[in-house]
């Protein structure tokens, strides 16, 4: 993809809107005070030729980083770049472990909470509506990642 950028501005942008600082650190899912979260649209690591950026946001972190090139070519800077989790734990972790606690939960009541089949259903039907809603919520996260970076360095696609 093609930026309306010059290579000049490209770096810029990358230096005024990104605040400095390792992905690896900042998205753990043991983090307790994240440090992150500034004015700054963008946290991540960046050269002279490639970026590792994701959201910067205390409240709402995502686990998807932006991973990318870029290069000057006949006056234009060529981005090429994909949208990745961070890591294949916080990807598992995100996908599989609300039907794991699902499984978990109804093995749970199978075994030991006879008497309450309705407790059963409800707790599963708010499971299983938590699990949809996960998984529409980190896509939605994902995009947003992805349109700010389009928006900001201004990527004809």
């Amino acid at each position: 993809m093609e930026s309306k950028l010059s290579l000049a501005e490209f770096r810029t942008r990358l230096q005024t809107n990104t605040e400095i600082g390792s992905l690896k650190a900042n998205l753990s899912l043991f983090i307790i005070f994240p440090r992150f979260g500034g004015t700054k649209p963008f946290y991540g690591l960046f050269d002279e030729k490639s970026f590792r950026l994701t959201l910067n946001s205390r409240t709402s972190p995502t686990y998807f980083i932006i991973r990318g090139n870029y290069k000057n070519i006949n006056n234009r800077v060529n981005v090429s770049y994909i949208v990745e989790p961070n890591s294949k734990f916080q990807l598992i972790w995100t996908r599989f472990s609300p039907v794991v606690f699902l499984i978990i939960i109804n093995v749970f009541f199978l075994f030991f909470g006879r008497g309450l089949r309705r407790a059963t259903t409800i707790v599963s039907l708010f499971l299983l509506i938590l699990i949809f809603y996960s998984r529409w919520k980190e896509e939605r996260k994902r995009k947003k990642l992805e349109r700010n970076f389009v928006r900001i360095f201004e990527i004809k696609i």
